[in-house]
């Protein structure tokens, strides 16, 4: 003890005990300030690569398929759907793809990898409504020149069945293509570009 009555033995306990609880307190306090800067679990699944079987899809047919949490549209094309496409190119506002988000793998007018096989994001180009499956030819409330395709029923915006949109329609551009790639002729892969499958 010293002569103005600290015990400096004491004093070092304490000052040492005080920093390191107050180290450790900054190390939890770190941890999940550090943490949050990473996405969670949940958040890696949603931009995760989705497999898809589409060997029971029949033609003329869509099924619907969930990545990053819109739904992909993927039709079974026949060469009838596909011979229509080349009929209304006049009607479309862009008939090659020009100006649409897509792959540059795809053909840009079937916009596919293999032309009997659609994937679509089904979400219109307008805002951001789901277009319905509309695959029937020249159906009473569509008109006789329709041959198929997507119509939106929030602000009437139609899409042929490559996903590209009509002339004078409230939507500006065709429906967007995934990144996707062929697994096996059955299995699709989408969120995996072809390029680097």
């Amino acid at each position: 003890m010293s002569n103005d009555g600290v015990n400096a033995g004491r004093r070092r306990f304490l000052v040492a005990a005080t920093s390191v609880v107050g180290a450790a307190g900054a190390v939890g306090a770190a941890v999940p300030f550090v943490g949050s800067w990473f996405p969670s679990a949940k958040a890696k699944a949603a931009g995760a690569p989705v497999k898809v079987n589409v060997s029971k899809v029949e033609p003329g047919q869509q099924m619907i398929a969930e990545w990053r949490g819109q739904p992909v549209f993927i039709v079974r094309r026949t060469p009838e759907i596909l011979a229509n496409l080349k009929k209304i190119e006049g009607q479309l506002s862009d008939p090659e793809s020009k100006n649409s988000a897509q792959p540059t793998y795809v053909d840009p007018e079937v916009r596919s990898i293999k032309p009997e096989i659609l994937l679509l994001v089904g979400i219109c180009t307008h805002l951001g409504c789901s277009p319905t499956f509309r695959p029937e030819v020249a159906p009473a409330d569509l008109g006789k020149d329709w041959v198929g395709g997507y119509f939106c029923p929030c602000h009437g915006s139609h899409y042929d069945l490559a996903g590209r949109v009509y002339k004078s329609q409230p939507a500006p551009l065709n429906l967007p293509v995934p990144p996707h790639s062929y697994e096996t002729d059955s299995i699709i892969v989408i969120g995996v570009d072809q390029e680097k499958a």
